[in-house]
């Protein structure tokens, strides 16, 4: 990657400075358009307060009212335990590298903002997913802000360095994905708990109906 670097100011360089000025205009103007569109994918998906599309519950063959949503419960819940702890490493790593990026503070505090930003957004997801998708495109847009406006911003050797250091901390990012692993699971449990009860009401609700209209 340095070598790129070099390379593009080498012939940057041996450009006339009119033509260098274009060429650089193009390139920042495609690197912000894919970057953008790359922050617009991120905050929609993270922000989803349903981030999973499996739907297991189609399996479910029961017949009997009381068994057929026990099992439905059971495979809505198998979903996330099943897939959700590589969603959440995938955006957790992504969010790293993000920060990463933008800050110049040690790894150890960085990994602990990625982990405190993607469990707030997971958690206010299920409040309001408007609020989540303002908070997961914060970071991104800022990171993006501090770039184009610090022109020394971007150290490769310190990029190296701060990388280099990941691996001693892999007990931090455990704990950490474990920690943002069971909130999802937690809250997911009150979410489902809450479903069924409504269901239930609901279904009450349509058989005093009928036996109303009977009457």
């Amino acid at each position: 990657m340095q070598k790129t670097v070099e390379t593009y100011t080498e012939v940057m360089n041996s450009l006339p400075q009119h033509y260098a000025a274009i060429i650089n205009l193009f390139v920042f103007t495609l690197l912000i358009v894919i970057y953008t569109m790359f922050i617009w994918k991120f905050y929609r998906f993270l922000a989803r307060k349903d981030i999973i599309k499996l739907d297991l519950r189609k399996y479910n063959k029961l017949e009997h009212p009381g068994w057929r949503k026990f099992l439905a419960v059971i495979l809505y819940f198998a979903e996330y335990i099943i897939v959700l702890p590589f969603i959440v490493f995938f955006w957790f790593a992504i969010l790293t590298f993000f920060l990463i990026l933008l800050s110049k503070q040690n790894v150890e505090a960085i990994l602990l903002i990625s982990a405190a930003i993607v469990a707030s957004v997971r958690m206010t997801s299920y409040y309001k997913e408007d609020l989540s998708k303002d908070l997961a495109k914060l970071f991104p847009f800022t990171i993006l802000a501090v770039f184009l406006l610090s022109p020394d911003f971007f150290s490769f050797e310190l990029l190296v360095l701060q990388f280099s250091k990941i691996p001693s901390l892999l007990s931090n990012i455990l704990y950490y994905l474990f920690f943002i692993i069971g909130l999802e699971i937690i809250l997911r449990f009150f979410e489902i708990i809450f479903s069924v009860r409504n269901s239930s009401e609901d279904e009450n609700e349509e058989e005093n109906k009928v036996e109303v209209g009977r009457e």
